[in-house]
């Protein structure tokens, strides 16, 4: 069976939650390879709304094993109490189900603090993130002072550890005029235990995969965030603090790239943002409101309204470059029924001069207004269909000028929130495994 990757092709929030959802039918691993608990992925099941912060949404499926990789950031407070709800409802009932890489870096209580310091203080200049630590403890991992989940769970090592980091973090959040009220030795007590609440499920995720796959399993591996959020190829430094992209993937979970044989793209129907940076089809008129109401475009972790906007097909043609996608899924088709006309940016203005590629220089994309091609919209309802004919040839039209304007076909659709309201027209499980070489 093939291994398949999950990649956000917009700013993030395109709905992989929901793909990854419904393709774990068909894997045997769901992997989480990047990002933290500033990223939430919702699933419906029988009308039942599920927020899943850190834990692959494959959990909601029994026999299937979830994987947190090494490129995660784990805040073992929020993973704990994932755990203790998802347990609760009659989820994980075997405690195999999840793994938890023991090279995972922890976010602990400084991260928190200085990241919502540094906001605070950045005023009008601030990058908007979630006040999650996410970038703290990304920062500490890069300058090698940051702590992993092997270190939680021992606590004589967790204690060194904080004793090591924890002055020069006070230090800092003087500076920024904060502080962290709890004491060192607390602090350690209180970590030592969220340590040995999550020890069961923590161990080399990188052999177990590898294993894995020798046994014959089949990977799917889900990103967080979406690929104009990524470090490096992002809108920087409007990004998040780790690469999202689909080479990630390998080193984020400890597999070689020569494992993944199929990459999927999540996009939108429209277009979303949350946090500050450019964002040239946006709509900051009664239209733009409408996609907000009618898509209920509010953050699954931080419930803040997100920006909105019609899609973006050189933002799409970027995120099929630099991730070598194979299909696109086009999520939340219905947001789009009622209006009269449906938008597609096709070009960017600059000035004098036109674009018809994403540039790559932050201040030109940031004066770039978009240049739309306008097709019909329709007024049926799509949340009862579930083939592909029977979408109304309108919106059939839109989703395929949308992938000849990208340059891949897409694979599926989604018609509604509900784990079964999506039209798949490809599984990439279903195809045969990429040729090597």
């Amino acid at each position: 069976m093939p291994n398949v990757v999950v990649i956000g092709a917009q700013w993030g929030d395109e709905g992989k939650g929901k793909l990854v959802d419904l393709f774990t039918e068909e894997a045997d691993v769901v992997v989480r390879f990047q990002g933290g608990n500033n990223a939430g992925h919702t699933v419906v099941v029988d009308g039942q709304k599920t927020i899943l912060h850190l834990i692959p949404s494959g959990i909601l499926h029994p026999g299937k094993t979830c994987v947190i990789g090494n490129g995660v950031v784990v805040d073992p407070v929020v993973l704990a109490q994932e755990i203790a709800e998802l347990k609760e409802r009659g989820f994980l009932k075997d405690d195999n189900q999840l793994v938890l890489s023991l090279d995972a870096h922890v976010i602990m209580p400084w991260h928190q603090a200085l990241d919502i310091a540094r906001e605070q203080r950045a005023g009008a200049g601030k990058i908007g993130t979630t006040g999650r630590g996410i970038g703290p403890t990304y920062e500490d991992k890069v300058a090698r002072r940051g702590l992993r989940v092997r270190d939680l769970i021992d606590e004589a090592r967790l204690a060194r550890k904080v004793k090591d980091r924890l002055p020069a973090a006070r230090e800092e959040l003087a500076r920024l005029g904060a502080k962290l009220d709890e004491e060192d030795g607390a602090l350690v007590q209180r970590y030592a235990e969220l340590g040995r609440r999550l020890a069961p499920y923590a161990q080399d995720a990188s052999l177990w995969l590898h294993k894995a796959m020798k046994a014959g399993k089949s990977l799917l591996f889900e990103g967080a965030q979406g690929t104009l959020l990524d470090v490096d190829h992002g809108t920087y430094p409007f990004v998040t603090s780790s690469n999202t992209v689909a080479g990630n993937a390998a080193c984020g979970s400890g597999v070689g790239p020569t494992a993944i044989d199929h990459v999927i793209g999540i996009t939108k129907a429209y277009s979303t943002r949350v946090g500050s940076g450019p964002y040239p089809s946006e709509l900051k008129d009664a239209t733009g409101e409408e996609l907000r109401r009618i898509g209920a475009e509010f953050g699954a972790t931080t419930g803040r309204p997100r920006r909105t906007g019609w899609i973006d097909a050189l933002a799409l043609r970027y995120a099929v470059r630099v991730n070598g996608l194979d299909g696109l899924a086009m999520m939340k088709l219905d947001v789009l029924t009622g209006f009269p006309e449906v938008k597609i940016a096709v070009g960017y203005r600059c000035g004098d001069r036109t674009y018809d590629e994403m540039p790559s220089d932050l201040e030109t994309l940031e004066r770039c207004e978009a240049i739309y091609e306008s097709l019909p919209g329709w007024t049926e309802k799509l949340d009862g269909l579930r083939r592909w004919e029977d979408l109304p040839a309108t919106a059939r039209d839109y989703v395929k000028h949308v992938a000849k304007l990208v340059g891949v076909e897409v694979v599926a659709v989604s018609v509604g929130a509900d784990r079964g309201e999506t039209i798949v027209m490809k599984n990439p499980f279903h195809v045969k495994k990429r040729a090597a070489g």
